[in-house]
């Protein structure tokens, strides 16, 4: 049996053991598309120094790569550095690349992007310095090739750094980065977007980059006027334009006399927007940007929100998301004890849960995030987490393990302690196992909530928790409708364990979402942990419940979360169309509408329990895909597993806050009707059956 652990700890071993450091990285490195090498300043660097590196990309003719913003389609170079600190990437001044009807930002030829690093202080004299790059790009002809390389640099440390023989080069290249614009421009809102205006004369030519998608329109002409005392810009409006307060930057091309030069400039849109209000500076640095602009459904007033937050909450009971967990609790009902605690604990979870959903919310929007309901989910680190987290309670229902089993016969307080602290917990995993699913009435409320100062935002929250826990809050204090729940007996063992396999069909939900996010690597080392976890538990077990076998157990728990923080999310893809449906962009909406086509849009993701099952029992039922052909409509997917952006912003304009979203554009509507979040074959087909035939493409 020795020499049985033993093997079995040396193949544990192996399988967790990280991969070997490989000898250091070259500084060049090449793709079919993309040659890349990095370029040091310094040829030798000092403890705490700081110094610009560039990324130099010698790509293939008549293709190119991307722009911080890379305009109407296409994807930024990024740049994940380890061994040092980084600073932002100075990205030089993009091209216009006019593909059909888009417009993007990118380069051609040998561009350079620079950034600061900094040697760690502790660095010793004598040592080497070895900074690891990797670098993601996104390379474009006719196709589009996501590529990536690793590089590295190994420069030694010194007490006092010296220059290297590209120094030169890298000032060079430094020259090519705008810097903030020297002389005065302003910015005001304008009849169909934003205008700005310089008082520098002899302009020929100008064109503004915005550093953010969806502030202007891309692909729309920026109509110059220009004489010897000075030239405005006109930029129509984007997807996302930019509102009062709200700050407008990106490079501003000017073409004069003396050549072209490009600038920096940043500044907010000034209050009153649309009012006629005086300009603003766009020389001087940007102020913090405020609270995003409200979105529809901000004017909806808290004490309606308060009523449609509550109903949604208890709609989410009825959600397949929640229901498993809710007949875990029930069972505690049927089974005696302390209801009426038994339902303030229940409670006190769910609401702790969702004062700690309102509050990341609340600091991620204070630094300028845009975040929606299932946010969460987006993480490839939290969908693991959550998995090993129902795996566990899977395991507990099958009778694998019981958390309070050693403790029985301590005594009675302590046994009702631990009844009060599990129903505690299954609150805590009602409110965890429901945001991946949204309930009617619940978008409005949380529209208004995500647009309200803090203290509002955290009430509308708690009443959505309150509507959640209100099931089992009534039947803990109404005797009376405990009479209708079945009398306690064996069954009750049998039904705990049946309830084990709707935690384990989660498990195999949430991996299946992480394979769309992490990648085949991403589930494997999920698998990794839940083989480490049910070994550990196996440990425990096999000891007869020792203090060793519980140290293995946690161990296993222990670990398996930390195999988590190595998951990974791999670059995103753009979506694939297919038989039924292409994928959702702003420009294929843009062109079918223009056509004069119906459209159907369908906003989801993989960890939307509600859009899987609208999609499965409406969507892609045969008469509504017979509905949607007879009236010749066009159905565009658009898929938030990982956040997107211009997903979010769709989102947002249509008040809601997170998946599902279901959109019809009827030919010649102004407007899209927005359908309920709960969707039947009759809606959809009532909603689209107006639509004439139209031809399609």
């Amino acid at each position: 049996m020795p020499a049985f652990l033993r093997s079995i700890s040396l193949a544990l071993l192996a399988m967790l053991a990280l991969p070997p450091f490989a000898s250091a990285a070259s500084p060049e490195a090449a793709t079919e598309h993309v040659k890349a090498r990095l370029v040091s300043s310094q040829a030798s660097v000092a403890p705490g120094q700081r110094f610009t590196v560039a990324l130099e990309q010698d790509i293939k003719a008549h293709w190119h790569t991307y722009w911080l913003n890379p305009g109407d389609s296409g994807q930024a170079t990024t740049i994940e550095w380890s061994g040092t600190e980084a600073g932002p990437i100075q990205w030089p001044t993009p091209a216009v690349q006019p593909i059909g009807p888009l417009v993007n930002y990118g380069y051609e030829g040998r561009p350079a992007l620079l950034v600061e690093l900094t040697v760690p202080p502790g660095a010793k004299a004598g040592a080497r310095f070895k900074p690891v790059a990797e670098v993601r790009w996104l390379v474009c002809k006719d196709v589009c090739i996501p590529e990536q390389v690793t590089l590295g640099l190994d420069l030694p440390v010194a007490a006092a750094g010296q220059p290297g023989p590209d120094a030169a080069q890298i000032d060079e290249w430094r020259r090519a980065i705008p810097q903030p614009a020297s002389f005065d421009v302003q910015i005001q809102p304008a009849a169909q977007g934003v205008q700005l205006a310089g008082t520098l004369g002899g302009v020929t030519k100008a064109y503004f980059f915005a550093d953010t998608w969806g502030a202007v329109t891309h692909s729309a002409p920026q109509a110059l006027k220009a004489g010897t005392d000075g030239w405005t810009l006109e930029l129509p409006a984007g997807e996302e334009p930019v509102k009062a307060g709200q700050p407008l930057s990106g490079v501003l091309v000017l073409t004069s006399a003396n050549g072209e030069q490009a600038w920096t400039v940043t500044a907010p849109m000034p209050e009153g927007a649309g009012k006629g209000p005086g300009p603003a500076d766009l020389s001087a640095p940007a102020a913090a940007a405020p609270a995003a602009a409200p979105a529809p459904g901000s004017e909806l007033g808290l004490l309606p929100a308060l009523a449609l937050a509550l109903v949604g909450g208890l709609i989410l009971n009825l959600m397949p998301c929640v229901f498993p967990v809710l007949s875990i609790k029930a069972l505690t009902l049927v089974g005696g004890g302390n209801h009426k605690a038994e339902g303030l604990a229940y409670t006190a979870g769910v609401l702790a849960s969702f004062a700690v959903l309102a509050a990341v919310l609340i600091a991620l929007r204070a630094g300028g995030q845009q975040v929606g309901w299932g946010f969460q989910f987006h993480s490839p680190v939290f969908v693991g987490v959550v998995a090993y987290l129902l795996f566990l309670v899977g395991l507990n229902l099958s009778g694998f393990f019981d958390v309070g089993g050693s403790f029985t016969g301590i005594g009675s307080g302590l046994a009702a302690k631990q009844g009060l602290a599990g129903s505690f917990f299954t609150g805590v995993l009602a409110a965890v196992v429901a945001t991946p699913c949204t309930a009617p009435f619940m978008g409005a409320a949380l529209a208004f909530a995500l647009s309200q100062p803090a203290a509002v935002m955290l009430a509308v929250f708690l009443a959505l928790g309150l509507g959640l826990a209100l099931p089992f809050l009534v039947l803990a204090f109404w005797p009376a409708a405990q009479r209708w729940l079945p009398r306690p007996g064996a069954w009750m063992d049998t039904f705990k364990q049946f309830l084990a396999f709707p935690m384990y069909a989660a498990v195999v939900w949430l991996l299946w979402v992480l394979a769309q996010q992490a990648g085949p690597d991403g589930v494997a080392l999920a698998l990794l942990g839940l083989v480490i976890i049910a070994f550990g538990l196996w440990w425990r077990n096999a000891s007869g419940v020792s203090t060793v076998g519980t140290v293995a157990a946690v161990a296993g728990v222990v670990l398996a979360l930390g195999l988590t923080t190595a998951i990974k999310p791999v670059d995103a893809a753009t979506p694939a169309a297919s038989a039924s449906h292409e994928a959702y962009s702003a420009e294929r909406l843009a062109e079918l509408r223009a056509q004069n086509k119906p459209v159907f849009v369908n906003m989801t993701a993989s960890w939307c329990i509600s859009c899987l099952v609208n999609e499965r029992v409406a969507l892609s039922r045969p008469e509504v895909q017979a509905a949607f052909s007879q009236a010749g409509i066009a159905y565009l997917k658009g898929d938030w597993t990982r956040e997107d952006p211009k997903i979010t912003a769709v989102l947002r304009a249509h008040g809601r806050s997170g998946v599902p979203l279901y959109l019809y554009y009827a030919p010649g509507a102004a407007e899209a009707q927005v359908l309920p979040q709960i969707l039947t074959p009759g809606l959809v087909i009532e909603a689209v059956s107006s639509a004439p035939p139209a031809s399609r493409s």
